[in-house]
């Protein structure tokens, strides 16, 4: 079996697996960040599993915590660049579903923007949250109540401090023209570039195959694959990797392990984003358990020998924002929060509680407005966070 074809197979087996956690009702929130019965229903909408489990998997669970009856749980296309009228469609079906009071979209990935101008046509009384929004930062924030997204414009320095504290002499930054039109994407490759310049490490900036492109995902890890092995024969094994895709993950921790260089963390910064495909940790009913599965992970780098070389956040980003987003939601819908404008110490609070029940301990999470690079001022609604991190 081909390598990259190992991989695959290996993402499945976790997914099925996670799937039966979930219809178990297994591992669910604590009491502390549940906000109650709340009238109507909420929609979410999520990538596919093929293009983000964890995003996925996190509508997953609140359907489990909540009920089909009071979660929707949508998809977008896996060609969404391509697919843009069936965006529309989908959350046309949800708006003409007048019992939704609240609709949170993981990601709100290119094109989201025009399925929601189709929303706002006919309900303007449906509280809006975008995960991860990949669009303009000014227009996402006219069209959703409240946005939430890792700070990537603080996490570029954060990610090349990090890679020089592992030892990295050089850092390989992979993604795509697509990505890079992304402004928060394109500003964390330059900070990172900056950061690496100023602590004297080597920047690569790499191109990689579009995965929404002509060969999709497999000519991605394929390449991933491949070229790895190149650039440690050229640099050394003192080479940090990092990749702005999810499909980009696997192979990538698989090559860094084979060639003993480093990895920092995921693009969705987790420690179940990919770490136990790679890594061929398999534990069946607790995949969803954070605090068990990062031992798992821990303990399998550890038997590589490859302490210290792989980080990435202590709680799980992508399921983090569909999770806090939700639970701020509800308590909007319930009369707990005020619609038009987002109560920041009860944000804070919402996503401490949702830390601290997902992962099983108090988490570091920094939180801060959008600050516009063309104006200067902060968008309100635009929320960014950024976590510690932790080394395997």
């Amino acid at each position: 079996m081909k390598l990259v074809q190992k991989i695959a197979f290996l993402m499945l087996i976790g997914m099925v697996a996670v799937g039966s956690l979930l219809a178990s009702g297994l591992n669910q929130p604590s009491s502390a960040a549940l906000s109650g019965p709340f009238p109507g229903k909420i929609a979410i909408i999520t990538n596919t599993v093929s293009q983000n489990e964890e995003e996925f998997r996190s509508a997953e669970l609140l359907v489990a915590k909540y009920g089909a009856d009071k979660v929707i749980h949508a998809v977008w296309p896996d060609n969404f660049v391509a697919e843009g009228e069936q965006m529309i469609t989908t959350v046309a079906r949800i708006a003409a579903d007048r019992d939704v009071k609240a609709l949170i979209i993981n990601q709100a990935v290119q094109g989201t923007n025009a399925a929601v101008d189709r929303l706002l046509q006919s309900r303007n009384d449906i509280f809006i949250v975008y995960c991860n929004p990949i669009e303009d930062p000014n227009a996402v924030a006219r069209r959703a109540n409240l946005l939430l997204n890792t700070d990537d414009l603080a996490r570029g320095p954060a990610l090349a401090r990090q890679a020089h504290a592992m030892g990295a002499a050089t850092f390989v930054h992979y993604s795509f023209p697509r990505h890079m039109s992304n402004v928060m994407l394109a500003q964390r490759r330059d900070d990172i570039r900056a950061e690496c310049e100023r602590l004297g490490i080597v920047f690569v900036d790499a191109t990689a195959p579009d995965p929404t492109g002509d060969g999709g995902q497999t000519a991605t890890q394929q390449f991933i694959l491949e070229d790895i092995p190149r650039m440690v024969a050229r640099y050394g094994a003192d080479t940090a990797f990092f990749g702005t895709n999810c499909a980009m993950q696997p192979p990538m921790i698989t090559r860094v392990l084979e060639q003993r260089a480093i990895y920092p963390e995921p693009c969705c910064p987790s420690p179940v984003h990919a770490f136990p495909a790679a890594l061929g940790v398999e534990a069946p009913g607790r995949q969803a358990d954070i605090p068990f599965m990062t031992d798992q992970v821990r303990n399998a780098v550890a038997a590589r020998g490859m302490q210290g070389r792989l980080g990435t956040w202590p709680a799980p980003a992508g399921m983090t924002w569909t999770g806090a987003g939700a639970e701020y939601a509800i308590k909007v819908i319930n009369g707990e929060l005020p619609f038009d404008r987002i109560d920041e110490v009860a944000l804070r609070q919402v996503i401490s509680d949702h830390l601290r029940d997902f992962v099983g301990a108090t988490v570091d999470a920094q939180i801060r407005s959008f600050p516009d690079p063309t104006t200067g001022r902060n968008i309100d609604n635009y929320k960014l966070v950024i976590m510690g991190s932790i080394v395997f």
